[in-house]
């Protein structure tokens, strides 16, 4: 039941953002952003997430990533990842500065829930055109969860990673991590995958969305949201309302949640082919738009 406390102390503890039926998010987690080498599964979609990402921010949109968004489990430190995927911090920084990033730690980042070494590795960046340390995210703040609270129906949206319900990921990262970075990770570039993670081992998804299913009844049906197991989940009005964004490493294609006018979507960002043979990226609606007032 240990999971139960866990998750009892993410919610008290939530960073509260008011939001209303103006205000647009767009929640993405799961991305494994790596150093772009054969173990990378972010690379595969890059340019796909950084297309969706450009419109989210040109749209308006507040951008919320549900924790694993670095992948510092098979990389040693930020800055080989940071040199992978410059365009893409560049346009995060971009988000931070017109105060639009929320951040949230999941298991493969859980060193970022320590302020002291998101301070020292993610405030600036050494550019090596100009020799000088430029500033990349001074002053920002991971959390464990977001509690979004809209200003007139007081409603609420629990928003964290998820591995909170899943004890090896939570309590035991640190052998997890040992494990990937000198097991898993050489076999995952011939193609094993590690098989204790939830998102390879659908009997440990089932696990950990039974306890969190669990958890959200008996605080009322709580609305949540998480990432972790990188299955998408959509509830009908009425079941446990436990949302899943998904992930940005499917193959091919990453999915998310958008929150606009008030109502909530589950959509697919991928890459498609016109009928003259031309490659786009283009965005697919799964499930909704459905009003957050409908689960109410």
């Amino acid at each position: 039941m240990f999971h139960k406390y866990r998750l009892d102390r993410a919610y008290k503890n939530a960073l509260v953002v008011p939001f209303n039926d103006n205000s647009k998010f767009v929640l993405f987690s799961d991305c494994h952003r790596g150093d772009n080498s054969f173990a990378d599964d972010f690379a595969n979609n890059r340019n796909i997430y950084y297309h969706a990402l450009k419109h989210y921010y040109n749209e308006g949109f507040t951008y919320c990533e549900l924790g694993d968004g670095d992948e510092l489990w098979e990389n040693l430190s930020f800055k080989t990842i940071f040199r992978a995927h410059k365009d893409v911090y560049g346009l995060l920084q971009r988000f931070y500065q017109e105060n639009r990033l929320h951040m949230i730690w999941g298991n493969h980042d859980m060193v970022y829930r320590d302020p002291k070494y998101v301070k020292k590795t993610l405030s600036y960046f050494f550019d090596h055109k100009t020799g000088k340390k430029l500033p990349l995210f001074p002053g920002i703040e991971y959390q464990e969860a977001i509690l979004l609270k809209h200003t007139e129906t007081q409603q609420q949206l629990f928003l964290l990673h998820g591995h909170q319900a899943d004890f090896m990921n939570y309590v035991g990262w640190r052998l997890h991590r040992f494990l990937v970075r000198v097991l898993w990770k050489p076999l995952q570039v011939i193609g094993i995958s590690d098989p204790t993670s939830p998102a390879q081992n659908f009997k440990e998804t089932i696990k950990v969305e039974r306890r969190l299913k669990k958890w959200i009844l008996q605080n009322n049906n709580q609305f949540t949201v998480i990432g972790h197991t990188h299955r998408p989940r959509f509830p009908e009005v009425g079941e446990p309302l436990l949302f899943n964004d998904g992930s940005c490493v499917h193959p091919r294609s990453i999915t998310g949640m958008e929150i606009e006018n008030g109502a909530i979507s589950l959509i697919k960002w991928q890459i498609a082919t016109t009928e003259d043979g031309v490659l786009k990226i283009i965005r697919i609606p799964l499930e909704g738009p459905q009003r957050l007032t409908d689960f109410i």
